[in-house]
């Protein structure tokens, strides 16, 4: 077997593998991305008045449910990470800086998880950029084998 056919079988596992971790990476972003922004106006507004005692429980109330439609969209290892992350505020005991820190978390694990999608996808670009030069180099080398010229500056 010559190095260039180990090289042909090996590069669409690759492939598949990448594909296989991006798709464990995160599911349904546009609806994660509602709730993150949901989430961040929600840290806005409780940082500027105080909450009464409606407006804690009510808090409470929207915190869990926002944890819960994450489960619903996340992997599953984005799905374990949330649920190690958060626990459950208590509605009896739950303060209002108590609130304010665990809307702050949420938010920042979210922004945390959209920077690791672009970062994830900026770095696929730049493989298939990288792959896509291979294959234009490999291209002009065989066409020019071909005809016995030596490239030049211009193609």
């Amino acid at each position: 077997m010559t190095e260039d056919s180990t090289q042909e079988q090996t590069e669409p596992e690759l492939v598949e593998d990448e594909r296989e971790m991006s798709e464990s990476s995160f599911v349904q972003a546009p609806k994660l991305m509602r709730i993150a922004a949901m989430t961040r106006a929600m840290l806005d507004e409780i940082r500027q008045s105080p909450l009464d005692e409606a407006g804690r429980l009510r808090l409470i109330e929207i915190h869990a449910n926002s944890l819960e439609e994450m489960q619903e969209v996340l992997s599953d290892d984005l799905r374990e990470e949330l649920s190690d992350m958060f626990s459950p505020v208590e509605k009896e005991t739950a303060t209002e800086s108590e609130l304010r820190l665990v809307q702050a978390q949420l938010v920042g694990w979210l922004e945390g998880l959209f920077a690791g999608i672009q970062a994830s996808l900026w770095s696929q670009q730049a493989a298939a950029a990288n792959q896509l030069q291979e294959m234009r180099t490999k291209a002009i080398e065989a066409q020019h084998r071909g005809s016995g010229e030596v490239p030049g500056q211009y193609l």
